[in-house]
């Protein structure tokens, strides 16, 4: 599935801006917990994305994205704050855990037996 060069932009833009929303929340909303966003996906008309977060010293992950899910609208108007100017529409977020660093450390560990 190819992206347009236009969602590519978009999508670049999203992760840097909420790589930098979520750096500024963290000790406000999450607890001091590091949340790194490792991918943003666009729909086609630019009015969905999918944002896959990786997180960092945190015990309860799956709590941590519950609590992120519920502050969405604040994440949201933030982020419409700041690329407000450049995008028609702020996209409706949905949040997904990236497990992929989780994946490969498990497999580096069973290598290691």
């Amino acid at each position: 599935m190819s992206s347009s060069i236009r969602q590519q932009k978009v999508s670049s833009l999203l992760q840097k801006e909420l790589a930098i929303i979520f750096q500024r929340e963290s000790k406000n909303l999450f607890n001091g917990s590091l949340i790194t966003v490792t991918v943003v996906r666009m729909s086609p008309d630019l009015s969905f994305a999918k944002v896959y977060l990786s997180f960092f010293m945190t015990k309860d992950k799956d709590a941590l994205l519950k609590e992120i899910k519920a502050h969405n609208s604040k994440i949201r108007y933030d982020l419409g704050k700041v690329v407000g100017k450049q995008l028609r529409i702020v996209p409706e977020l949905q949040f997904y855990r990236d497990d992929s660093i989780d994946y490969a450390q498990n497999i580096n560990e069973l290598l290691k037996k």
